[in-house]
């Protein structure tokens, strides 16, 4: 099942662009293009993660995302994903939309929960977030992400939003397992996302 697919299950989009682009469409291709200059592989917390699918649906919006050998798009179980909007847009403001929605979604999903670390030194914020859903075949699927914001400067000096980040995922019956080893899991993978050296990104139109 693929990513936006989860996404329309839960009703509304879980994707930074989403949240920030007023539910601009991405649409999915079989082809994974670099459009930010970075490499095709990403070493992360001792694990390699591949170029696997990318967008660009407009002029000052960019994802990508990249999945362990094996894994793919409509069934991953880990997945790094990098995103940039060059312009119209801060940390603060990206933040606050995200937890608008997550807010908003306690009402109908019990999973969600949610915890926001901020860093003085360089004002990045991380954000850690978990929430659910079900497939077509009413199977059970948790996501936990964490999300960490930092400030971009588009072209001409226009702020923007760069967000690297990590996504876990499990289906089925190994949600409930999924759940219990979160616990002791989650600190170290933010304490592993907030000292990563952030992707330099230069994006190419």
């Amino acid at each position: 099942m693929r990513r936006r697919e989860f996404i329309t299950y839960l009703g509304r989009s879980l994707l930074f662009t989403h949240v920030m682009l007023d539910n601009v469409e991405v649409a999915r291709s079989d082809s994974a293009v670099d459009r930010l200059s970075l490499p095709d592989s990403i070493e992360f917390n001792g694990e390699s993660y591949r170029l696997s699918w990318s967008s660009h649906p407009n002029s000052y919006y960019y994802k990508q995302e990249y999945l362990p050998p094996g894994q793919t798009v409509e069934r991953f179980q880990r997945m790094v994903l990098i995103e940039a909007i060059v312009r119209g847009v801060d940390v603060k403001g990206a933040v606050n939309a995200q937890v608008t929605m997550l807010n908003k979604r306690k009402s109908t999903d019990p999973t969600v929960n949610f915890a926001l670390l901020r860093n003085p030194k360089n004002d990045e914020i991380i954000l850690d977030f978990i929430l659910s859903a079900q497939d077509s075949k009413g199977a059970d699927i948790v996501e936990w992400n964490a999300y960490r914001y930092a400030a971009l400067r588009g072209k001409g000096g226009v702020s923007g939003v760069l967000l690297f980040g990590i996504s876990r995922r499990a289906y089925g019956d190994g949600a409930t397992d999924f759940l219990r080893r979160l616990k002791s899991a989650r600190p170290a993978e933010v304490n592993a996302l907030a000292t990563y050296p952030l992707p330099v990104v230069r994006p190419i139109e």
